[in-house]
Protein backbone atom coordinates (compact mmCIF):
# COMPACT_ATOMS: atom_id res chain seq x y z
CA UNK A 1 0.00 0.00 0.00
CA UNK A 2 1.18 3.48 -0.67
CA UNK A 3 0.32 6.04 1.44
CA UNK A 4 0.92 9.98 0.58
CA UNK A 5 0.59 13.44 1.74
CA UNK A 6 -0.72 15.92 -0.79
CA UNK A 7 -2.23 20.19 -0.95
CA UNK A 8 -5.46 20.32 -3.18
CA UNK A 9 -7.51 23.13 -2.98
CA UNK A 10 -5.83 24.61 -0.04
CA UNK A 11 -6.57 21.64 1.67
CA UNK A 12 -4.02 19.12 3.41
CA UNK A 13 -4.70 15.28 3.17
CA UNK A 14 -3.32 11.86 3.76
CA UNK A 15 -4.20 9.37 1.07
CA UNK A 16 -3.68 5.99 -0.35
CA UNK A 17 -2.55 6.14 -3.96
CA UNK A 18 -3.47 2.93 -6.57
CA UNK A 19 -1.83 1.98 -9.16
CA UNK A 20 -3.42 4.19 -11.14
CA UNK A 21 -2.45 7.08 -9.32
CA UNK A 22 -6.06 7.65 -7.87
CA UNK A 23 -5.69 9.31 -4.67
CA UNK A 24 -8.34 7.76 -1.96
CA UNK A 25 -8.00 10.27 0.76
CA UNK A 26 -8.61 9.05 4.80
CA UNK A 27 -11.42 10.55 6.03
CA UNK A 28 -10.24 13.69 8.82
CA UNK A 29 -7.11 12.69 8.46
CA UNK A 30 -3.71 15.39 7.58
CA UNK A 31 -0.87 13.77 8.81
CA UNK A 32 0.64 10.60 8.30
CA UNK A 33 3.03 10.95 11.27
CA UNK A 34 -0.05 11.42 13.28
CA UNK A 35 -1.72 8.12 11.63
CA UNK A 36 1.16 6.24 12.28
CA UNK A 37 1.33 7.54 16.09
CA UNK A 38 -2.12 6.25 16.46
CA UNK A 39 -2.17 2.58 14.77
CA UNK A 40 0.81 1.07 16.44
CA UNK A 41 2.19 -0.26 13.42
CA UNK A 42 2.00 -2.16 10.27
CA UNK A 43 -1.34 -4.12 10.86
CA UNK A 44 -3.54 -0.77 12.30
CA UNK A 45 -2.03 1.55 9.44
CA UNK A 46 -3.13 -1.19 6.49
CA UNK A 47 -6.63 -1.22 8.29
CA UNK A 48 -6.79 2.64 8.29
CA UNK A 49 -5.50 2.10 4.30
CA UNK A 50 -8.11 -0.17 3.44
CA UNK A 51 -10.71 1.60 5.03
CA UNK A 52 -9.95 4.42 2.77
CA UNK A 53 -10.46 2.48 -0.07
CA UNK A 54 -14.04 2.04 0.58
CA UNK A 55 -14.76 5.80 0.50
CA UNK A 56 -15.21 7.83 -3.35
CA UNK A 57 -11.77 8.58 -5.06
CA UNK A 58 -10.36 11.23 -4.47
CA UNK A 59 -8.25 13.35 -7.44
CA UNK A 60 -5.20 12.05 -9.27
CA UNK A 61 -2.10 12.69 -8.43
CA UNK A 62 -1.04 14.63 -11.50
CA UNK A 63 -3.77 17.34 -9.80
CA UNK A 64 -2.47 17.80 -6.47
CA UNK A 65 1.19 18.86 -4.91
CA UNK A 66 2.57 16.14 -2.96
CA UNK A 67 3.91 16.76 0.01
CA UNK A 68 6.99 14.85 2.44
CA UNK A 69 4.81 11.61 2.98
CA UNK A 70 5.26 12.40 6.68
CA UNK A 71 7.26 14.68 8.94
CA UNK A 72 9.37 12.92 11.03
CA UNK A 73 9.80 12.95 14.85
CA UNK A 74 13.58 12.45 13.73
CA UNK A 75 16.05 11.63 10.85
CA UNK A 76 19.15 9.25 11.51
CA UNK A 77 21.09 9.29 8.19
CA UNK A 78 23.21 5.91 8.36
CA UNK A 79 26.30 5.29 5.80
CA UNK A 80 26.18 1.52 5.28
CA UNK A 81 27.66 1.25 1.37
CA UNK A 82 31.48 0.77 1.64
CA UNK A 83 31.63 1.85 -2.02
CA UNK A 84 30.37 5.13 -1.03
CA UNK A 85 32.23 5.47 2.07
CA UNK A 86 35.76 4.95 -0.10
CA UNK A 87 35.09 7.31 -2.90
CA UNK A 88 34.20 10.28 -0.57
CA UNK A 89 36.80 9.72 1.35
CA UNK A 90 38.73 10.18 -1.28
CA UNK A 91 37.22 12.86 -2.59
CA UNK A 92 36.49 15.05 0.93
CA UNK A 93 39.65 14.14 3.15
CA UNK A 94 42.13 12.80 0.47
CA UNK A 95 42.45 9.35 2.34
CA UNK A 96 41.64 5.79 0.30
CA UNK A 97 39.86 3.04 1.58
CA UNK A 98 37.34 2.26 4.62
CA UNK A 99 38.58 2.38 8.06
CA UNK A 100 38.36 -0.69 10.20
CA UNK A 101 35.75 0.95 12.55
CA UNK A 102 33.46 1.40 10.11
CA UNK A 103 32.99 -2.16 10.22
CA UNK A 104 32.28 -2.08 13.90
CA UNK A 105 28.74 -0.76 13.56
CA UNK A 106 26.42 1.03 11.42
CA UNK A 107 27.71 4.52 12.12
CA UNK A 108 24.99 7.46 11.64
CA UNK A 109 24.15 10.76 12.38
CA UNK A 110 21.46 13.46 13.38
CA UNK A 111 20.30 14.94 10.56
CA UNK A 112 17.55 17.82 10.24
CA UNK A 113 13.79 17.32 10.67
CA UNK A 114 12.43 20.36 10.21
CA UNK A 115 13.89 20.51 6.80
CA UNK A 116 12.55 18.03 4.83
CA UNK A 117 10.61 18.47 1.21
CA UNK A 118 8.30 16.96 -1.11
CA UNK A 119 8.85 15.22 -4.73
CA UNK A 120 8.84 18.32 -7.17
CA UNK A 121 9.69 20.63 -4.41
CA UNK A 122 12.37 23.19 -5.13
CA UNK A 123 15.76 22.72 -3.12
CA UNK A 124 17.75 26.20 -1.61
CA UNK A 125 21.43 26.04 -2.37
CA UNK A 126 22.66 26.35 1.34
CA UNK A 127 23.45 29.55 2.19
CA UNK A 128 27.24 30.03 1.53
CA UNK A 129 28.04 26.67 -0.52
CA UNK A 130 28.93 26.73 -3.95
CA UNK A 131 29.31 22.98 -3.95
CA UNK A 132 26.31 21.42 -3.37
CA UNK A 133 25.42 17.35 -3.97
CA UNK A 134 22.71 14.95 -4.14
CA UNK A 135 22.49 11.58 -2.01
CA UNK A 136 20.65 8.54 -3.58
CA UNK A 137 19.15 6.67 -0.15
CA UNK A 138 16.27 4.87 1.18
CA UNK A 139 14.65 5.51 4.20
CA UNK A 140 12.80 2.93 6.41
CA UNK A 141 10.07 4.17 9.08
CA UNK A 142 9.42 3.50 12.06
CA UNK A 143 5.98 2.58 13.51
CA UNK A 144 6.24 1.14 16.94
CA UNK A 145 7.96 2.44 19.54
CA UNK A 146 10.95 0.10 20.81
CA UNK A 147 13.80 -0.26 23.17
CA UNK A 148 17.12 -2.12 22.98
CA UNK A 149 15.83 -4.15 20.09
CA UNK A 150 17.09 -7.18 18.42
CA UNK A 151 16.94 -7.09 14.90
CA UNK A 152 14.40 -9.62 14.91
CA UNK A 153 12.18 -7.64 16.97
CA UNK A 154 13.21 -4.80 14.91
CA UNK A 155 11.23 -6.02 12.17
CA UNK A 156 8.42 -5.36 13.24
CA UNK A 157 8.76 -1.65 14.59
CA UNK A 158 9.07 -0.70 10.35
CA UNK A 159 6.23 0.40 8.95
CA UNK A 160 7.41 1.07 5.49
CA UNK A 161 10.22 2.73 3.09
CA UNK A 162 10.36 6.08 0.98
CA UNK A 163 13.07 7.69 -1.34
CA UNK A 164 15.66 9.45 0.67
CA UNK A 165 17.77 12.41 -1.04
CA UNK A 166 20.08 13.90 1.37
CA UNK A 167 21.07 16.99 -0.24
CA UNK A 168 24.91 17.96 0.93
CA UNK A 169 27.14 21.04 0.56
CA UNK A 170 30.63 19.53 0.05
CA UNK A 171 32.28 22.23 0.57
CA UNK A 172 30.77 24.03 3.94
CA UNK A 173 30.82 19.41 4.79
CA UNK A 174 34.37 19.49 4.50
CA UNK A 175 35.25 22.46 6.57
CA UNK A 176 33.22 21.86 9.78
CA UNK A 177 34.30 18.25 9.88
CA UNK A 178 37.87 19.24 10.99
CA UNK A 179 36.52 19.89 13.92
CA UNK A 180 35.35 16.53 14.71
CA UNK A 181 31.51 16.56 15.63
CA UNK A 182 30.79 15.22 12.21
CA UNK A 183 28.35 16.82 9.62
CA UNK A 184 26.14 19.47 10.79
CA UNK A 185 25.57 22.79 8.40
CA UNK A 186 26.21 20.76 5.41
CA UNK A 187 23.84 18.82 5.80
CA UNK A 188 21.05 20.89 7.39
CA UNK A 189 19.11 22.66 4.62
CA UNK A 190 17.30 20.34 2.88
CA UNK A 191 16.43 16.69 2.93
CA UNK A 192 13.87 15.40 -0.06
CA UNK A 193 11.51 12.18 1.52
CA UNK A 194 8.87 10.49 -1.15
CA UNK A 195 7.35 10.40 -3.44
CA UNK A 196 5.14 8.31 -0.66
CA UNK A 197 5.60 5.94 1.94
CA UNK A 198 5.18 2.51 0.74
CA UNK A 199 4.12 0.27 3.31
CA UNK A 200 6.87 -2.72 4.51
CA UNK A 201 4.49 -5.42 3.04
CA UNK A 202 5.16 -4.69 -0.50
CA UNK A 203 8.61 -5.08 -0.65
CA UNK A 204 8.62 -8.83 1.24
CA UNK A 205 9.08 -10.00 -2.55
CA UNK A 206 12.43 -8.53 -2.90
CA UNK A 207 13.90 -9.72 0.04
CA UNK A 208 17.20 -11.83 -0.21
CA UNK A 209 18.05 -15.24 1.70
CA UNK A 210 20.12 -12.66 3.84
CA UNK A 211 17.53 -10.57 4.76
CA UNK A 212 18.34 -7.32 2.30
CA UNK A 213 15.50 -5.97 0.06
CA UNK A 214 17.00 -5.76 -3.36
CA UNK A 215 16.01 -3.20 -4.96
CA UNK A 216 17.50 -1.40 -8.05
CA UNK A 217 18.11 2.09 -7.77
CA UNK A 218 19.13 4.91 -10.16
CA UNK A 219 20.28 8.58 -10.24
CA UNK A 220 19.90 11.13 -12.94
CA UNK A 221 20.64 14.69 -13.60
CA UNK A 222 19.21 16.49 -15.86
CA UNK A 223 17.77 13.38 -17.39
CA UNK A 224 21.20 11.45 -17.82
CA UNK A 225 22.00 8.45 -15.58
CA UNK A 226 25.19 9.23 -13.14
CA UNK A 227 24.92 6.13 -10.80
CA UNK A 228 22.87 2.80 -10.83
CA UNK A 229 22.92 0.51 -7.45
CA UNK A 230 21.35 -2.28 -5.87
CA UNK A 231 19.98 -1.49 -2.46
CA UNK A 232 20.81 -5.28 -1.16
CA UNK A 233 24.75 -3.93 -1.45
CA UNK A 234 24.07 -2.57 2.47
CA UNK A 235 26.53 -3.74 4.45
CA UNK A 236 23.95 -3.49 7.45
CA UNK A 237 20.03 -4.88 7.05
CA UNK A 238 17.53 -2.00 8.04
CA UNK A 239 16.55 -4.30 10.94
CA UNK A 240 20.02 -4.25 12.24
CA UNK A 241 20.44 -0.43 11.75
CA UNK A 242 17.44 -0.02 13.55
CA UNK A 243 18.48 -2.59 16.45
CA UNK A 244 21.41 -0.35 16.67
CA UNK A 245 19.68 2.89 16.87
CA UNK A 246 17.60 1.79 19.15
CA UNK A 247 20.18 0.68 21.77
CA UNK A 248 20.33 2.56 24.76
CA UNK A 249 17.38 4.75 23.90
CA UNK A 250 13.94 4.41 22.10
CA UNK A 251 12.83 4.63 18.60
CA UNK A 252 9.70 5.98 18.02
CA UNK A 253 6.40 6.34 15.39
CA UNK A 254 7.88 8.34 12.68
CA UNK A 255 11.66 8.06 13.27
CA UNK A 256 12.91 8.02 10.19
CA UNK A 257 16.23 6.10 8.86
CA UNK A 258 18.32 6.22 5.78
CA UNK A 259 19.76 4.05 3.87
CA UNK A 260 23.26 5.98 3.85
CA UNK A 261 24.28 6.55 0.07
CA UNK A 262 23.88 3.54 -2.53
CA UNK A 263 27.81 3.24 -4.45
CA UNK A 264 28.25 3.47 -8.02
CA UNK A 265 27.03 7.43 -8.49
CA UNK A 266 24.80 7.59 -5.66
CA UNK A 267 26.31 11.05 -5.17
CA UNK A 268 28.71 13.45 -7.06
CA UNK A 269 31.22 13.34 -4.58
CA UNK A 270 31.82 9.76 -4.59
CA UNK A 271 32.35 10.08 -8.45
CA UNK A 272 34.31 13.05 -8.11
CA UNK A 273 37.19 10.79 -5.53
CA UNK A 274 37.20 8.15 -8.21
CA UNK A 275 37.64 10.05 -11.18
CA UNK A 276 40.10 12.52 -9.53
CA UNK A 277 38.15 15.82 -10.89
CA UNK A 278 34.83 17.27 -10.54
CA UNK A 279 32.66 15.77 -13.43
CA UNK A 280 29.77 15.98 -13.19
CA UNK A 281 29.92 19.36 -11.79
CA UNK A 282 28.25 20.94 -8.04
CA UNK A 283 24.79 21.02 -8.74
CA UNK A 284 23.45 24.74 -9.50
CA UNK A 285 20.47 26.48 -9.46
CA UNK A 286 18.01 24.78 -12.92
CA UNK A 287 19.67 21.52 -12.12
CA UNK A 288 16.76 18.29 -11.66
CA UNK A 289 18.07 15.60 -9.86
CA UNK A 290 15.58 12.07 -10.07
CA UNK A 291 15.78 9.00 -8.10
CA UNK A 292 14.38 5.95 -8.95
CA UNK A 293 13.67 2.83 -6.83
CA UNK A 294 12.30 -0.18 -7.78
CA UNK A 295 8.92 -0.55 -5.80
CA UNK A 296 9.41 3.00 -4.20
CA UNK A 297 9.01 5.50 -7.25
CA UNK A 298 10.33 8.56 -8.38
CA UNK A 299 11.81 11.23 -6.38
CA UNK A 300 12.45 14.70 -8.19
CA UNK A 301 13.68 17.67 -7.29
CA UNK A 302 15.19 20.98 -8.36
CA UNK A 303 17.60 22.59 -7.62
CA UNK A 304 16.99 26.65 -6.84
CA UNK A 305 19.08 29.47 -5.26
CA UNK A 306 19.05 29.80 -1.93
CA UNK A 307 19.73 33.17 1.07
CA UNK A 308 22.82 34.69 1.32
CA UNK A 309 24.63 34.09 4.60
CA UNK A 310 23.89 36.18 7.60
CA UNK A 311 27.22 37.35 8.29
CA UNK A 312 29.02 36.43 11.89
CA UNK A 313 32.45 37.14 13.20
CA UNK A 314 34.94 34.51 13.76
CA UNK A 315 35.13 32.87 17.24
CA UNK A 316 37.48 35.09 19.95
CA UNK A 317 40.66 33.82 21.16
CA UNK A 318 39.96 34.48 24.76
CA UNK A 319 42.19 35.09 27.59
CA UNK A 320 42.91 32.36 30.30
CA UNK A 321 41.47 34.10 32.76
CA UNK A 322 39.76 32.57 36.04
CA UNK A 323 37.31 34.22 38.87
Amino acid sequence: MRFAAYEHQHRRRVAVADEDGILFPLPGVTSLTTLIQETEGLPGLLAAGAAALDVPPGPHVSQVRLLPPLQPASVRDFVTFEEHVEGVRRSIEGTSGVPEQWYAAPTFYFTNPHAVYGHRDGIPVPPGSAVLDFELEVGAVIGREGRDLTAEQARDHIVGYALFNDWSARDLQGAEMKVGLGPCKGKDTATSLGPWLVTADELQPHRDSDGFLRLALTAEINGEVVGKDLLSNMSWTFEEMTAYASRGTRVIPGDVLGSGTCGNGGCLAELWGRRGERTPPPLQPGDTVTLTAQGLGTLTNTVVPGADPVPLPSGRRRSRERP
